[in-house]
């Protein structure tokens, strides 16, 4: 018996943490991040400006998720029955689809791009702002992301791991993007280094490798809801 709840416990947790690492193949903020990495001049303070940008976003997140979580435990009971149900399976599956289709018809995001790069020529407040709003853009329209809060809310786990847990959530949903930030630095101080090779593939490919990003959340939330089902 007590086995089989430490197996449950151990399931649903790694469940969660599989919601949050496919929310953190965030395509804006990364693309944000590639996009100030190649227009910044070399001498520009780019570290300090993308560390403030990720800690908006990762504040956004956390909050985001601190509210959701909150509106789902007030919910209760109904939550926790569609997340055993093979309905919640059938919905993970339908939005899968749906990310595939629409990452094959593609999109424009360069309006948007031009609305924040203005605030990223220099770190300061703004730039800590839309760090915050895109976290909060981000988590809003990620159905990974509700899916995990929907998880851990009903996963009959302590009041402390739920609440204080969404730091690590926060942290995992940004685990991309701190590594894309890393990589991108790198790529400005080594611009000939393999990991500058690659960051030069990537700009000139930059549609497939948002491509790449959408189908592969659409290919784990079909899996997932496979299993699920």
């Amino acid at each position: 018996m007590f086995d089989s709840e430490v197996e449950g416990f151990v399931a649903r947790m790694l469940l969660a943490v599989t919601y949050a690492l496919t929310d953190a193949i965030n395509v804006l903020l990364i693309g944000v991040l590639v996009v100030i990495g190649v227009l910044l001049p070399p001498r520009s303070r780019y570290n300090r400006i993308a560390t403030l940008l990720i800690a908006g976003d990762w504040l956004g997140v956390f909050l985001y998720a601190l509210v959701c979580m909150l509106v789902f435990d007030g919910i209760g009971a109904p939550i926790k029955r569609l997340v055993e149900s093979s309905i919640f399976g059938i919905i993970l599956i339908a939005v899968g689809v749906l990310s595939a289709i629409l990452t094959w018809r593609g999109g424009d995001t360069s309006k948007m791009m031009a609305k924040i790069l203005p605030s990223l020529q220099y770190p300061s407040f703004k730039t800590f702002a839309t760090g915050l709003v895109l976290g909060v853009v981000q988590s809003a329209t990620s159905v990974p992301f509700y899916a995990g809060i929907a998880v851990l809310s009903a996963g009959g786990f302590s009041v402390m791991i739920r609440y204080v847990g969404m730091v690590a959530y926060a942290s995992l949903a940004l685990s991309l993007p701190v590594l894309s930030a890393l990589l991108v630095g790198a790529v400005r101080l080594y611009p000939e280094s393999l990991a500058g090779r690659f960051f030069a593939w990537l700009r000139a490919h930059k549609e497939q490798a948002n491509a790449v990003g959408g189908y592969l959340v659409a290919v784990v939330l079909i899996v997932i809801g496979i299993m699920h089902v």
